[in-house]
């Protein structure tokens, strides 16, 4: 707990309040999880009119996650140096016009260099998100919460695979990345309502009383990723973190950048039959993130989290090599509804790892230094799918899921801080 911070109360929040909080962030999440599957419904169509080899296809994916990787280390200092719901609001802009921009583009430089702008907002939003929702729930319903929560994400996915199979067909791809330009309305419009949270609120005004204190010299309270840094708990919290969010990203973002490819390539689905098996996937995704939510509330964050990656790392060959045209349709349900479950977890048990002071340069840090080495997943396998295969890609993803599930197994434990303490 922050020090200076400990003895400032942190009044009672009403119910509605929260409702509107979690309505504003689920929308975020849900504009968010929407833009990243855009690329992966477009990635045939991008193919076919730039012209782009396998790996190039797959760098687009990398290119996105480096974005997102700097923009989520930026937003988790600025969560903490300005407020929670400012971010979410700024880089809900950045996202939506940049991928509205995409439809505007000709070649893959010029797709490449408006996608990472894009990005950048993309990363932010999450864990600013992530960051305003914790601190406004209880540590008993936490994570069926922010699990929920996560869920939005998933929605976004079921929305943009309904879009995809709907214009691309008729209308091509352009016409889907236009369509991006509707969460600046929403946030336009719910930004006025959402208060910032209570925790950080305290958090400022004794960060004002501690520069009032100094008196006629100029006291500055240490920048929150300096106390980051400087804490050796806080520290070690980050690089433990850090890995299990770069292993965790790693087998997400590239089972699900090479998903729908590899079901329409591989498994020689057309793409209006390939985006159906996909709603079924993301369905089961929701009520995983749901479920996952209300079990580690009850049995610990820790054993859900590493039930889910071990669970994944075991479905992944499954898939590849037990599947058939009249069982591929349950192992995608199922998988989805296990690969659901870290990352439905995931937020509370980060955010829970880290105090008030740092908890936006922690969160943003760690889940972000992670979606650097994360960057490349998705240019891996379409390496391996120009040498190999994209289940030879797939199969990768597998072991990274199994690293993700080793590290908190060992070392980090459940509930370390409470977010709604300053």
């Amino acid at each position: 707990m922050d020090m200076l911070a400990a003895s400032t109360p942190v009044k009672a929040i009403a119910t509605h309040t929260k409702a509107i909080v979690f309505v504003f962030c689920f929308l975020g999440l849900l504009a968010d999880g929407a833009d990243l599957m855009l690329l992966s419904y477009s990635l045939g169509s991008l193919r076919q009119e730039f012209g782009l080899s396998s790996f190039e296809a797959g760098s687009l994916g990398s290119i996105t996650l480096a974005g997102m990787a700097i923009g989520g280390i930026y937003g988790g200092w600025a969560c903490d140096r300005f407020g929670r719901v400012k971010v979410v609001f700024w880089t809900t802009l950045v996202f939506s016009i940049g991928t509205a921009m995409l439809g505007f583009t000709h070649s893959y430089l010029q797709f490449a260099g408006v996608r990472f702008f894009a990005s950048l907002g993309l990363g932010s939003l999450f864990v600013a998100c992530n960051t305003l929702m914790s601190e406004y729930v209880s540590t008993k319903y936490r994570t069926t919460v922010l699990a929920t929560l996560q869920a939005g994400w998933t929605v976004g996915y079921l929305v943009a695979t309904l879009l995809a199979g709907a214009i691309i067909p008729e209308h091509g791809w352009r016409w889907l990345f236009f369509i991006a330009i509707v969460p600046v309305v929403l946030a336009l419009f719910v930004k006025p309502l959402v208060p910032e949270p209570p925790a950080w609120l305290a958090a400022q005004a004794e960060r004002q009383r501690f520069k009032r204190e100094g008196g006629g010299v100029v006291v500055k309270k240490p920048d929150s990723l300096k106390i980051l840094f400087a804490d050796k708990a806080a520290r070690r919290m980050l690089m433990l973190w850090t890995l299990t969010a770069g292993f965790l990203q790693f087998g997400y973002y590239g089972v699900n950048n090479w998903m729908p490819s590899y079901l329409e390539q591989e498994l020689h689905m057309n793409f209006k039959a390939m985006t159906g098996y996909m709603v079924g996937t993301y369905a089961a995704m929701i009520v995983g993130k749901v479920c996952s939510g209300v079990l580690s509330d009850a049995l610990g964050r820790r054993n859900s989290f590493v039930f889910g990656c071990i669970g994944t790392a075991l479905l992944i060959p499954a898939i590849v090599y037990l599947n058939s045209p009249g069982n591929i349709l349950y192992l995608l349900v199922f998988f989805g509804f296990i690969y659901g479950i870290p990352v439905g977890v995931v937020a509370t048990y980060m955010t829970e790892s880290f105090e008030t002071r740092v908890r936006g340069s922690g969160v943003g840090g760690a889940y972000n230094f992670g979606r650097i080495g994360a960057a490349f997943a998705p240019a891996i396998i379409g390496l391996l799918a120009a040498q190999v295969s994209i289940a030879a890609g797939m199969l990768v993803m597998g072991v990274a899921y199994v690293i993700t599930g080793l590290i908190p197994a060992f070392f980090i434990r459940d509930k370390i801080h409470d977010p709604q303490k300053a």
